[in-house]
């Protein structure tokens, strides 16, 4: 009950309850990824098929989806209209993509539209950046979601496929016979078991040992915190070896290695973990996986590479460094990423407003690296000498 102040008797009144305003129709836009390489996608048929259900006009691309085995004909059964032009999807509310944007896709853009991609600032364009901000888009990218924290849940989503990935690569680099050493990853009665180093101790590391062991390879795992390295050990549950980057152990365990897995987190200092004079000192037809590529690379040899030609050999070294790893199992990282996506849109759907979705959500809010035209990321202002205002006093603003 409430009391009217109007009324001089101040008799009961009947209580006025707060409806909620019907949330605006928006409409999803999936265009197909401009790097010929990048075989991933955003959101499945299933996903989009959930979206539809509740009222979202989903926009996809021909041929969106075709690299991640998914058809045309199972999203437009999902509900979703397939656009023969990349023009058509970029009409949407919210642009939904795997790749940042570039150079030609943001010429497409329209005012106050909101992107949803991953950030690779080595791929990423500072002119892009700029025509963002001048056309007011609010974007988000992948790598920056994150919670109080933080614990960042599509990072380590895509971390868990690189780590496991990274040794399924080793052992084909390692046993083919035209450039490897026609060596098994692992163990065999009677045979030496193959030396397996990863740098970091994080997400990426966690899965390459876990896949490592499994197949039954010697491991050591490296990393500049003794906390990370006590919190591995515990979560793997058995004795492996653990050391810091103490330049004598670190030395020996590399030259002895036969695969060496970059996965550490490089700190604002750093340009790479591992120098051209260490790799020239390892072992011929050793394994190099660099899985940090969107940072530059933890070896001073590294260079990106695609899916196309993913090798190259530097001192007799076989280096694999392809920034984007995941797309090697496309649907799998599809499905993963599209079951963190779906929510999210869920509930923009709800809120009928990306921007009032933002003031309630601290996880997608610091997401957020430019808010209605103003770079609102640190990373991103920093990498590119740029200005920056904090993303929870702009949405508190808007």
């Amino acid at each position: 009950m409430w009391y009217s102040k109007e009324s001089s008797s101040f008799s009961p009144q009947e209580e006025l309850l707060e409806l909620h305003k019907k949330a605006n129709r928006i409409t999803i836009g999936i265009p197909a990824e401009m790097d010929e390489w990048e075989y991933r996608t955003p959101l499945t048929p299933q996903a989009v098929h959930i979206l539809t259900t509740q009222g979202v006009s989903v926009y996809k691309e021909k041929n969106a989806g075709k690299k991640a085995k998914y058809s045309d004909l199972e999203y437009s059964e999902a509900g979703a209209r397939i656009c023969s032009s990349k023009e058509e999807v970029f009409q949407c509310d919210i642009l939904v993509k795997i790749g940042c944007i570039s150079e030609s896709e943001v010429a497409l853009l329209h005012e106050r539209q909101v992107v949803l991609s991953s950030v690779s600032l080595q791929q990423f364009s500072k002119d892009v950046l700029l025509d963002m901000t001048r056309k007011k888009i609010t974007a988000l990218g992948y790598e920056f979601v994150h919670d109080e924290h933080y614990n960042y849940p599509i990072l380590r989503s895509m971390n868990e496929l690189v780590g496991s990935l990274s040794i399924i690569v080793a052992a084909e680099c390692l046993s083919n016979v035209e450039y490897g050493k026609g060596v098994l990853l692992g163990g065999e009665t009677g045979v030496s078991p193959t030396e397996v180093v990863i740098l970091g101790a994080n997400t990426a590391g966690e899965f390459a040992a876990r896949a490592a062991l499994g197949f039954g390879a010697s491991v050591k795992i490296f990393d500049s915190s003794i906390q990370r390295l006590m919190a591995i050990q515990q979560t793997l549950s058995q004795r492996l070896f653990t050391s810091t980057y103490h330049e004598t152990v670190f030395r020996k365990a590399l030259l002895s290695a036969d695969v060496v897995i970059g996965a550490t987190q490089l700190e604002s200092d750093d340009r790479f973990i591992v120098s051209d004079e260490l790799v020239q000192s390892m072992k011929a037809g050793t394994v190099v996986v660099d899985v940090c590529m969107n940072q530059g690379g933890c070896f001073e040899t590294s260079r990106p590479t695609n899916l196309g030609n993913p090798l190259f050999v530097k001192h007799n070294v076989i280096h694999y460094c392809v920034p984007n790893i995941t797309s090697k199992t496309a649907r799998t990282a599809s499905i993963a990423l599209s079951n963190i996506l779906l929510p999210m849109i869920k509930s923009i759907s709800e809120y009928g407003s990306f921007s009032l979705f933002l003031k309630q959500n601290y996880v997608a809010r610091q997401g957020v690296y430019v808010f209605n035209g103003i770079v609102s990321n640190a990373t991103v202002a920093n990498y590119f000498g740029v200005g920056y205002k904090d993303i929870d006093l702009l949405s508190a603003a808007f």
